[in-house]
C-alpha cells in the first residue's frame, strides 16, 4: 500500500504540473502578460502553498523553528536543488528583469530579514511589512507584465496564436494546483513510511524527505517548463516562490505570533547565512551572459548535497562531521571564492560591454 501511495503521489504530481504549466501559459497569452510574470506569481502563489499552510499551522501551535526551517530550507533548495536540476535538463535563460529587479529583490529581503534576526527575536511589525511588501510586489508585476505584454504584441506582426477560453485555462491552473498540493502529500507520506520501514531516524527523515517534499511542486513545474521550452516561466518560479517564501510565508507567521519570533542561535549563525550566500550567488551567475549552464546547474546541486550532508552529520553528530567540515573549508569554500570571483568579472565585462553597445 506504501509503495501505491509513493507512485500514486508521483503520478498526481507529474500530472499537476502538466496542467499547471499549461494553463498558466496559455492565461499569460490571454491577458496579454508574459509567462515570466505569470511565473513570479501565480504559478508561485500556487507552488509556495504547501510552504504557506506549514508555515501558519506551526506559528499557531507556538513552532517558530518549524516555520523558520521550512522557509530557508525551500529557499535554499529552490535555488540550490531545483535550478540545478533544471539547469542539467537544459541551460535556462534569464531575463533582464530578473537580474535587475528580481534577483535584488530576492537579494535585500534575504539580507534584511538575516539582519533582524541577529539579536534573536523578529518583530510582529517586520510579519505586517512582509505581507505588505508582497500585496505591493504583485500589484507591481501585473503593471509590469501587461507592459511587457503590450511591448512583445507590438513587436510581432504575425497574428496572435489561438488559445483556449480564458475560463478553461484558470482551471487547468487550479486543478493542477490541487492535483500538485494532493501528489506532493502522497509522496511524502509514502517515503517517510518507507524511510520508517529500513529503520530511518525521525531527524534524518525530516532533514531530508519532508524539507524536500514542500518544494516538490516546484520541483515539477519547473522540470516541465524546461522541457516545455518555458525557461522565463522556469526560472521565474523560483525566484517568485522564494520571494514568496519570506513575504507572505514568513510575514504571515510573524504577523499573527503574540510577541514575534524567536529566532534559535542556529538559524542566526548558519542557516540564515546560507540563505543569503544563495540569493546572493545568483546574481553574478544569472549575470553573466543571462544564462544558467550546466556547469552552473553541477554546481549548485553539489552545493545542496553537501549542505544536506552537513545537517544530517551535524544534527546525528556522527564522527564523519570533522572530516567533512575539513572539506568544504579545504575544497568548497576556495572554489566558491574562485568561482564568485571569476563570474564578478564576466559580469562587470558584460556591464562594460552593453554600455559599450548602447553609446554606439
Amino acid at each position: 500500500m506504501t509503495l501505491v501511495l509513493l507512485i500514486a503521489g508521483l503520478v498526481l504530481l507529474l500530472a499537476g504540473a502538466e496542467l499547471l504549466v499549461r494553463g498558466a501559459s496559455q492565461l499569460a497569452v490571454s491577458l496579454g502578460i508574459s509567462p515570466l510574470v505569470v511565473g513570479l506569481t501565480v504559478v508561485s502563489y500556487g507552488t509556495s502553498a504547501p510552504e504557506l499552510a506549514i508555515g501558519i499551522g506551526a506559528a499557531l501551535d507556538g513552532q517558530p523553528d518549524i516555520v523558520l526551517g521550512n522557509v530557508m530550507g525551500s529557499n535554499i533548495a529552490n535555488v540550490l536543488l531545483i535550478l540545478g536540476l533544471a539547469a542539467l535538463v537544459a541551460p535556462l535563460v534569464v531575463t533582464r528583469r530578473l537580474v535587475w529587479l528580481d534577483v535584488p529583490v530576492m537579494v535585500a529581503l534575504s539580507l534584511l530579514v538575516t539582519l533582524l534576526a541577529l539579536d534573536g527575536h523578529l518583530e510582529r511589525w517586520l510579519g505586517a511589512a512582509l505581507l505588505l511588501g508582497s500585496l505591493t510586489y504583485t500589484c507591481l508585476q501585473v503593471v509590469l507584465g501587461r507592459r511587457e505584454g503590450a511591448a512583445m504584441a507590438r513587436s510581432v506582426e504575425a497574428p496572435e496564436p489561438a488559445s483556449s477560453p480564458r475560463w478553461r485555462n484558470v482551471l487547468w491552473l487550479l486543478l493542477g494546483l490541487c492535483l500538485l498540493a494532493l501528489g506532493a502529500q502522497w509522496l511524502v507520506d509514502g517515503a517517510v513510511s518507507i524511510a520508517q520501514a529500513l529503520g530511518v531516524s525521525e531527524l534524518v527523515i525530516g532533514l531530508t524527505v519532508v524539507a524536500v517534499g514542500t518544494s516538490l511542486p516546484e520541483i515539477a513545474t519547473t522540470l516541465l517548463a524546461v522541457r516545455r521550452g518555458q525557461s522565463d516561466m522556469a526560472v521565474g518560479n523560483i525566484v517568485g516562490s522564494n520571494l514568496f517564501n519570506l513575504m507572505l510565508v514568513l510575514g504571515s507567521a510573524v504577523a499573527i505570533s503574540p510577541g514575534g519570533f524567536a529566532v534559535s542561535g542556529a538559524a542566526v549563525h548558519f542557516d540564515l547565512p546560507v540563505m543569503t550566500a544563495v540569493a546572493v550567488a545568483c546574481l553574478p551567475i544569472f549575470f553573466t551572459g543571462h544564462r544558467i549552464g550546466r556547469r552552473e546547474g553541477a554546481l549548485f546541486l553539489g552545493y545542496y548535497v553537501a549542505y544536506i550532508a552537513f545537517l544530517v552529520l551535524s544534527a546525528t553528530g556522527h564522527p564523519a562531521l570533522p572530516a567533512l567540515s575539513s572539506v568544504m573549508m579545504l575544497f568548497v569554500v576556495p572554489l566558491t571564492a574562485l568561482t564568485a570571483l571569476t563570474l564578478g568579472l564576466a559580469a562587470i565585462r558584460a556591464l562594460r560591454a552593453e554600455r559599450r553597445a548602447g553609446r554606439r
